[in-house]
């Protein structure tokens, strides 16, 4: 029995696995820098979170269709569902999409087809997070809300991705404004290579009701002891911080640390099929590299159901499988 997990930092476009790629290509008749799969697995090596993106951004060209955002979709799913998740917040990059000229509506009704039959297909229970690029402008990222807001798409958050550094959460207060007044939860990336002052600029400009990675939060004392005294739970993934370099490897990743400060922080999978591996993947991987026991992975369950936004009747039957697998996996056993 896998550990039961919410999943909250999970990017659909960064669940296209190679062979997603190759084949959605040559369905719709993209022409891709590389020719063969050996040529594109040769390109996952990064350096910073740039050097991915650059990466991300070229091959989600080959999603066209209502079909092929269903089957990203429902790929996730399925593989989730083996991984132990039992309820995922997905998140799509709307605008990296919009950009290029695919209806809002293609992007969103394909999404919706496989999340809105997740649990009877899946186990599965989902939200849906429109996630904005931040090195984009702001006053796209509005008229972009305000359309998907008229379109009647159905999403639960917004949140904010992308390039870091050099675009503070104060250039978004617009948007998170218009969000909330529409009764939208609200989360943003911060502190994965921004600096400390970006968690607190989302927690006092935005408004967030999380915070998407947030390691360099250990930076700032003030900031950790407001972090612990308001339970603001941090997504952490720590496949994908050893792969952009935010750490150098995973013996070095602060997961321990952030629960012993007593931080609240779950670990997730982010943008999987580059980063090396599915929330199980993770949860293997911080168990044989940085020690966690299962008293610590138990509680790293409990955190992200509590940091999801799933109603008081279903964090309570996620509560109840991790207790499960808890009595399963303790020192008696």
């Amino acid at each position: 029995m896998r550990l039961p997990v919410a999943e909250l930092h999970l990017h659909l476009e960064g669940t296209l696995e190679p062979e997603f790629i190759m084949d959605a290509a040559a369905r719709n008749g993209v022409v891709l820098p590389w020719r063969s799969l050996e040529e594109l697995r040769s390109k996952y090596r990064f350096t910073d979170l740039q050097s991915f993106l650059d990466l991300l951004y070229v091959n989600l060209e080959v999603l066209h269709t209502r079909d092929d955002f269903e089957q990203m979709t429902r790929s996730y799913l399925r593989r989730a569902a083996a991984a132990g998740v039992r309820h995922a917040e997905a998140s799509t990059d709307i605008q990296a999409h919009t950009r290029r000229g695919i209806p809002i509506e293609v992007v969103v009704d394909g999404v919706r087809a496989a999340l809105d039959t997740s649990e009877d297909d899946y186990g599965i229970t989902t939200k849906l997070i429109i996630s904005f690029l931040r090195d984009r402008s702001p006053d796209e990222a509005v008229d972009v809300l305000t359309r998907l807001l008229a379109s009647g798409a159905r999403f639960d958050g917004i949140g904010l991705d992308s390039a870091e550094v050099g675009f503070p959460p104060s250039l978004f207060v617009g948007l998170y404004d218009l969000a909330r007044a529409n009764g939208l939860h609200v989360v943003a990336h911060a502190g994965e290579e921004g600096p400390p002052q970006y968690v607190a600029d989302s927690l006092d400009l935005l408004q967030v009701e999380r915070i998407d990675h947030g390691n360099r939060s250990l930076e700032d004392a003030h900031l950790v002891a407001r972090l612990v005294a308001e339970q603001i739970p941090l997504t952490v993934c720590p496949l994908s911080n050893v792969r952009l370099r935010v750490v150098d490897d995973l013996e070095q990743h602060p997961i321990r640390r952030m629960l012993a400060h007593g931080l609240n922080v779950s670990v997730h999978s982010d943008d999987p099929a580059y980063f090396g591996g599915y929330i199980d993947d993770n949860i293997d991987a911080i168990v044989d590299r940085c020690g966690v026991t299962n008293d610590e992975l138990a509680r790293l369950a409990r955190n992200s159901i509590d940091a999801s936004f799933l109603d008081a009747e279903g964090k309570a039957r996620l509560h109840s499988e991790v207790d499960v697998w808890s009595e399963a996996h303790s020192p008696a056993r």
